[in-house]
This record gives C-alpha cells, sequence and structure tokens, in this order.
C-alpha cells in the first residue's frame, strides 16, 4: 500500500493524512478493552485511523479479548516471546505505512478529539513531532498525590515548546512522522523521551499541544510508583550517555533547556551526597555544621512523617520535602541500576 495515497481532504480542503496508533501491552486485559474503544470513539475521520496493539508475550486473555472484537482497523501483533517494549515498538512500527504515529500506552485514556489535535500540525513540513498534555489520576478518578510536581512539568514543557526546546514528550500520548522513526536499541528504557530527543536533534521541531489531552492511572501503591521512578532513572542517564550531541550549545534553546531542565535535575542526587560529605568534613567550622544540622533535621522529618502524620493530615512542607527527597532517592538508585551490568528493556507491569 502506497501511504502517500492514505490521505482525505475534508470539507474546508484541509489535507488529513492517515494515522497509525501503536500500543505495545504485556498483560493488560484488564484495560485494553476499554483502551480500543476510546480510540475508535476519536473524532478524526475512522477510515484514515488504524490501530496496532503488540502484546510483549502476554500470558493473560489480552490477545484474546483483542481478537474477540474482529474489528477491521484493530490489528494484533501476538509476539509469543517476551522481549521488551522497545523491541515490540520496533517490530510494530516497521509494518506501519501511515505517514503519522500516535504513540499510547494501554492504561492511557484520550479525550475524543486528542488525535485531531495532535496530528493538525503536520501540514507544517518543519514539525517533526507533537507532544500532548498528559494527566496523572489516581485509581479513584483523583488528582495525584505528586499534582504540584506534574503540574510545573506541564509548565515547563508548555513554555519549552514555544521556544523550540521541548525535551522528550509524554509517552501516553505523543505523535511523530513514520519517515523519522530509526530503531531504537531494544535496551531503551525511557523510549518516548529517546524518539522526541533524536527528531529534536535532527532538525525537526517537536511542539507542545494542551488541547490534546489524556489521562493515566499512576501506580496505586508508594513501592510500585517508587519501581517506576528508579526505572525512569535509569533510563535517563541512559539518555544521557547515548545521546552526547544534546550537550552540544549549537542546539541553541534545546541545549539550553535539556542542560537546565533535565542534565540538572539528573545531577541532584550527587550533588546532594556531596553537599552532605562536605559538610561533614568541615563541621568543625560553625556554618558547615548548621548546614550538616539542617540536612540531617530534613532526612530525619521525611523519615518520620508517615510515622507521625496519617497521609491526610502531613503538613504541606512535609509532603513537598518528603517528595522531594523520595525522588531523588530512587533517581539516586536508579543511577546504581544503570551503572551495574544487566540493565534490560523489559518493564516490569505494575498492578492498576
Amino acid at each position: 500500500m502506497d501511504s502517500s495515497l492514505d490521505v482525505s481532504v475534508d470539507t474546508v480542503g484541509v489535507v488529513k493524512p492517515s494515522v497509525a496508533v501503536i500500543i505495545a501491552a504485556f498483560n493488560e486485559e484488564k484495560h485494553i478493552i476499554e483502551r480500543i474503544k476510546n480510540l475508535l470513539n476519536q473524532d478524526y475521520q475512522q477510515d484514515l485511523l488504524n490501530i496496532y496493539i503488540g502484546s510483549d508475550g502476554s500470558d493473560d486473555k489480552t490477545c484474546e479479548l483483542i481478537e474477540s472484537l474482529a474489528h477491521p482497523r484493530v490489528r494484533l501483533f501476538p509476539f509469543k516471546q517476551r522481549r521488551g517494549k522497545v523491541a515490540v515498538l520496533n517490530d510494530l512500527i516497521s509494518t506501519v505505512n501511515e505517514p503519522i504515529i500516535v504513540m499510547s500506552d494501554a492504561n492511557t485514556s484520550f479525550s475524543s478529539s486528542a488525535i485531531s489535535h495532535l496530528v493538525r500540525h503536520f501540514d507544517k513540513a518543519s514539525i517533526g513531532a507533537v507532544c500532548g498534555e498528559l494527566d496523572l489520576i489516581e485509581m479513584d478518578k483523583t488528582n495525584n498525590k505528586d499534582n504540584l510536581y506534574w503540574r510545573y512539568e506541564q509548565f515547563l514543557k508548555d513554555h519549552e515548546g514555544v521556544l523550540g526546546g521541548l525535551l522528550g514528550a509524554n509517552g501516553g500520548i505523543y505523535a511523530f512522522r513514520q519517515s523519522l522513526y530509526e530503531p531504537l536499541p531494544t535496551d531503551t528504557i525511557v523510549d518516548d523521551f529517546t524518539i522526541a530527543m533524536r527528531i529534536s536533534l535532527s532538525g525537526y521541531q517537536v511542539v507542545y499541544d494542551r488541547e490534546a489531552r489524556a489521562t493515566e492511572e499512576i501506580a496505586p501503591s508508594l513501592a510500585d510508583e517508587y519501581k517506576r521512578r528508579v526505572r525512569i532513572g535509569m533510563g535517563n542517564y541512559q539518555a544521557m550517555a547515548r545521546l552526547p550531541d544534546a550537550l552540544n550549545p549549537r542546539h541553541g534553546w534545546l541545549w539550553f533547556t535539556y542542560v537546565s531542565h533535565k542534565v540538572g535535575r539528573w545531577l541532584v542526587p550527587h550533588a546532594l551526597l556531596l553537599t552532605l560529605f562536605c559538610s561533614l568534613m568541615l563541621s568543625h567550622k560553625m556554618f558547615y555544621a548548621a548546614v550538616l544540622l539542617v540536612q540531617i533535621s530534613a532526612y530525619c522529618i521525611v523519615w518520620l512523617a508517615p510515622k507521625v502524620f496519617s497521609q491526610n493530615q502531613t503538613p504541606a512542607f512535609v509532603q513537598i520535602l518528603s517528595f522531594f527527597v523520595k525522588m531523588n532517592v530512587a533517581l539516586g538508585h536508579g543511577f546504581i541500576k544503570w551503572s551495574l551490568p544487566g540493565s534490560t528493556g523489559v518493564w516490569a507491569r505494575t498492578a492498576r
């Protein structure tokens, strides 16, 4: 099939391209039917929208449920061996002819106009990828416990997009030109960040569209959320090592946002340890003894908070302090795991 023919012209003369929605799934029997129905209910022209789902060795009813739909625009690739998300994505994307690819997850839900808002930007040849806005929610549909931090992230993405320095994408909702995709190493951990950064570094613009909205449930337990953050931490350091060109100032705003937003944050665990060590070594001086006391006090507060306060009664400043410390502990843990041999692209599904 010639992808150049997979377009349509609407009533006002705007050419609409065909779109492939790509989802890699592992044991998603709880969400997969709802997810497919959500995509089939998009307001984008239906005959231009196809859904490709790759099962990464699922051993539940994921494949059986998809097959039971027998929908002509839903294609299932039931890979028997579990190889990791990126291996599945590489295989799926290599099979599509649609010029625009929309990436998402099985536990994400799009607003009805999400794909239309993503795709509208590709009428400009300079646009290589579009990131939508992802709202994270608890299983009871309330705002997630890290809501303030996530709103800050959304704020940064919005303004980075205006500057031409948007970093990565929200994995649950983003789109890019199929022609710009280069297969990723199968051990890649943060595929959404890497795909979007590669497109940016190749000279195309990555934009942010706040009207392309989606929601996604976060891990229900603190243990699952910690594992997710450790894994993301591993992926951050892996990406930094594999994208050295992003540290070249010739990339202008992209370089500035990358160094200030990402690299600076990724080095915070190292800076905290260095500050603690230096304060300890210099604690014979009053100023550094005071600095050491502040650090120890902060860590003690974080450790004692769950024992002293109930979740709904924890003071706001303690919540913020706890989030900061725990996030950087997980990030530092991710750095250690990445530094050791044996990191893998196979992800462990969290209960949702």
